[in-house]
């Protein structure tokens, strides 16, 4: 799950006029957070494949289908922001779906994030998180100053 300091972070880069869809819903932390951070922010646990909320996309998506997750972003057209490992622009996966529309900009964390692992929900006894590869904030037509900003 995503440690809330991983939003505060990027919270300039995050539109307050626009609603705010957190559409993976994970433990729940996520959109908790960003509504914190003073977003006006949808979190609710529904299929983001079958649904479409808010005006700009804001998450950290399940890793393991990130192929199927940047096609229907593509397909949906709105502006996002998506916390995704680095090696994921290497994919050809990425390369095609990026091929002929804009690019993505790029949010370099200031370090390595730490995701908060759960089990049921839960976190285990005697966690320590300790990811061992980097991840950027993937942007889409989020009009950034820069195509590349270094945290």
């Amino acid at each position: 799950m995503t440690p809330k300091y991983a939003w505060e972070d990027i919270k300039e880069y995050i539109p307050k006029d626009k609603v705010i869809w957190e559409c993976f819903y994970g433990s729940g932390d996520s959109g908790k957070y960003l509504t914190e951070l003073g977003f006006n922010t949808i979190h609710k646990e529904i299929d983001f494949f079958k649904n479409n909320e808010g005006e700009v996309l804001v998450s950290n998506p399940p890793f393991t289908i990130i192929q199927q997750i940047l096609e229907r972003l593509v397909e949906l057209g709105k502006p996002f922001i998506m916390i995704m490992p680095v090696s994921k622009m290497s994919t050809q996966y990425y390369r095609k779906t990026f091929k002929n529309i804009e690019l993505p900009q790029i949010i370099i964390p200031k370090k390595r994030i730490q995701f908060i692992k759960t089990v049921d929900g839960k976190v285990p006894d005697n966690y320590k998180s300790s990811a061992n590869f980097d991840c950027f904030y993937y942007c889409w037509k989020m009009n950034l100053p820069r195509d590349i900003i270094m945290l």
